[in-house]
């Protein structure tokens, strides 16, 4: 073995700054089982490498061949001259943990994984990976992958992939940092990207994830000036506390970040004892997360790739004065029909396109643009003029009932692309953020506006999608402190659980709790009653027989007891009831569901749902990352719909909003407790009591890890 080699403990691995210059910024690098066939994938990385004009030194290691692809090839690392900083291995999935090891003994910082077979695998390759991991720890090597298809930093030309699309040369070169679980993915936006003149600042395929995430990769290149945005593709929601970490450091930086997750179906959704795990779903989970990381969520290929320069123009917005306040557009248009279509998609997705204002329409006159009043501004031919779309731009970006506005641009911007767009390109730097919805194929007309930094769409569904997405994100906040992950649960009965909630500030209706055998006793509280078997075991009490509503005195009470005894037992053989719950019945003005949840990948989550039997249905909710304050609950109560019928709707008496917002704040501090981790919890009803009179639960719910 040649040079000098230094081993690196677990305490030495690589974070931040240090591991961003080994893993995409390596002067040095090993290409470990590299092809001398160059119709093998395991040949790509050199012959990219050459091509791009990678400045640093390549080592090639093949045990069989002196040379490969004419290069001079080493049998091992321990063979090469030098420790490289990152190694690229090319091998099989036994012969890379064998190289992952050579890695840390060498003291080679950075290992990526090309080979598959790992946890994706079954029984073998969970053991396979779980080898992997102990490898690594033990040597304090960063492993990307398995199954990643490498690294691009194209400002150094470092091509360090196997990704067949990067075969291409000159690739534009941008501000743009993607990370991606899917390989393959990289590719595709690269292409797609190049022929709209988007450029890449670097891209990363993290793969199975065994060490480095998305999270962390991103987070270490949080502080490199050439990178001003990130787009991540992701497939699962695993390391969830990583990505926010870096979410947040995103924010702080003023770095946008868009992410496209596939998954939009509640396949996965767990039903877990509660109307809250059912509400609660995979997809909805993610939804929530990314809002409240600043994160903007998209769901169409074409606004993944079009939305970072719009949100670098809008800031993150925070919480409005006005409840329910929906984001507002104005648009202005040379083509009514394409601009209906922006509309549309616009609509769908919650935000409101608002027509000018008198005064708006004033100031345009003033300025020589006469129109019609109406939901948008429709110039027509006369747009198609600088100094008629520039004027009305102008007052539009100041008109204070738009939030942002919106060009659409007709068939001049095919023919015309210079008269077309250039009072858009000389607008962008308005008071209000501006984008362009070009509606016939015009690439030199997109071009110009993509290189000027203007926000614009090639169809109307991206810019639907990437406004409202761009709206839809939340300030994010510092997460709350993690608890350790719990193994194995048991539920609290309907008494414990009200014990619990009360020190968070939660009011329930006052209770009993009485021996089966003893006798009815005088009561604190004035009938009529209800009475609820109390068992740890039975989380739905009415689905075995064990509620009585509207028990009016001590005779009917015991009748109830007893009731309750037998149709319980009978509906569960084998199960004891010793106890009943005597509750005073309790009737407000409407009835809401709050649930709390700690979702294994994000963590924990509140939520504010219509109460009923109806719930699940009608899925009418709000959901946020725990704990929240009173500010975000109050808004939480904005978005359920079901709930404007208790602020007054139609002369209806009005609800006491405020005291289900302190409720939900109060509820989401289930997050923050230190003895106990609840790992799902619901007050199912909670009872909506006149304006100024309070909310209180009458059923209760919590499961304990």
């Amino acid at each position: 073995m040649k040079g000098n080699y230094t081993s690196m403990t677990s305490t030495q691995a690589l974070t931040g700054s240090a591991l961003a210059r080994a893993l995409l910024h390596p002067g040095k690098v090993a290409l470990v089982g590299i092809s001398d066939d160059l119709a093998k994938t395991a040949a790509r990385p050199l012959r990219f490498l050459r091509a791009a004009g990678y400045e640093g030194t390549i080592y090639n290691v093949n045990p069989t061949r002196e040379l490969v692809q004419g290069e001079k090839a080493y049998p091992s690392l321990s063979a090469l001259p030098e420790v490289p900083e990152h190694a690229f291995i090319l091998t099989n999935s036994d012969s890379a943990i064998a190289a992952v090891e050579e890695c840390g003994k060498l003291g080679i910082p950075v290992a990526t994984i090309l080979a598959g077979g790992f946890s994706e695998a079954g029984a073998k390759g969970v053991e396979r990976e779980r080898r992997l991991r102990e490898v690594a720890r033990q040597y304090g090597v960063r492993v990307l992958g398995p199954s990643s298809i490498g690294v691009v930093t194209l400002r150094e030309r470092l091509v360090l992939t196997a990704n067949a699309a990067f075969a291409e040369p000159d690739l534009p070169v941008g501000g743009i940092f993607c990370a991606s679980h899917s390989g393959s993915m990289l590719g595709a936006l690269v292409s797609r990207g190049r022929a709209r003149g988007i450029g890449f600042a670097g891209l990363v395929s993290v793969g199975g994830e065994s060490d480095l995430s998305i999270g962390e990769v991103c987070e270490a290149t949080l502080d490199d000036p050439n990178v001003t945005g990130y787009m991540l593709f992701l497939e699962s929601m695993h390391h969830a506390d990583l990505l926010q970490r870096f979410a947040l450091g995103a924010a702080a930086r003023n770095k946008p970040v868009v992410a496209y997750k596939l998954g939009r179906s509640d396949v996965a959704a767990e039903l877990a004892v509660s109307h809250t795990g059912a509400l609660a779903g995979e997809d909805s989970v993610a939804e929530t997360f990314f809002r409240d990381c600043g994160i903007a969520r998209v769901e169409t290929l074409e606004g993944f790739l079009e939305a970072l320069p719009l949100l670098g123009r809008m800031p993150v917005r925070t919480l409005r004065k006005e409840r329910g306040h929906k984001p507002t557009v104005g648009v202005v248009t040379t083509t009514g029909g394409g601009a209906a279509m922006a509309v549309d998609q616009l609509g769908i997705r919650g935000v409101s396109v608002v027509p000018p204002s008198a005064e708006t329409l004033t100031r345009m006159k003033a300025r020589g643009v006469d129109v019609n009043p109406g939901g948008i501004v429709d110039l027509t031919l006369a747009g198609t003029k600088y100094e008629v779309m520039k004027a009305a731009l102008e007052v539009m970006q100041s008109a204070p009932e738009f939030d942002m506005v919106l060009a659409t641009v007709g068939s001049s911007a095919r023919y015309q692309p210079d008269l077309a767009v250039k009072p858009v390109v000389d607008s962008a730097d308005g008071v209000k953020p501006l984008a362009c919805f070009v509606v016939p194929d015009a690439p030199e007309a997109q071009l110009r506006l993509t290189e000027a930094g203007v926000p614009n769409f090639r169809t109307p569904e991206a810019c639907g999608d990437v406004i409202a997405a761009a709206f839809a994100r939340r300030k994010p906040v510092e997460p709350a402190p993690t608890a350790p992950a719990p193994r194995g649960a048991r539920m609290l009965d309907e008494a414990a659980a009200y014990r619990l909630l009360g020190p968070l500030g939660v009011t329930h209706a006052p209770y009993v709790v009485l021996a089966i055998d003893d006798p009815v006793p005088a009561l604190p509280f004035a009938y009529p009653v209800v009475v609820k078997v109390l068992h740890e075991e039975i989380a739905h009490k009415t689905d075995v027989g064990g509620v009585v509503l509207g028990v009016e005195n001590a005779g009917d009470l015991q009748a109830a007891i007893l009731r309750i005894r037998k149709e319980v037992e009978h509906a569960r053989p084998g199960t004891r009831v010793e106890q009943v719950l005597v509750q005073a019945m309790t009737r407000g003005i409407g009835e809401v569901l709050v649930g709390f949840r700690r979702d294994p990948d994000v963590g924990p989550l509140v939520m504010l749902a219509a109460g009923g039997v109806l719930t699940e249905i009608y899925r009418d909710r709000a959901m946020r990352l725990a704990p929240v304050g009173v500010e975000v609950a109050r808004e939480m109560v904005s978005e359920v719909r079901a709930l404007k019928a208790l602020a007054g709707y139609r002369g209806r008496p009005e609800g006491d909003l405020e005291a289900v917002a302190q409720a939900v704040s109060a509820f989401s501090k289930l997050a923050m407790l230190r003895d106990e981790v609840v790992l799902e919890a619901e007050m199912n009803p909670l009872m909506v009591l006149p304006k100024g009179q309070g909310a209180v639960a009458v059923d209760s719910l919590v499961r304990l890890g």
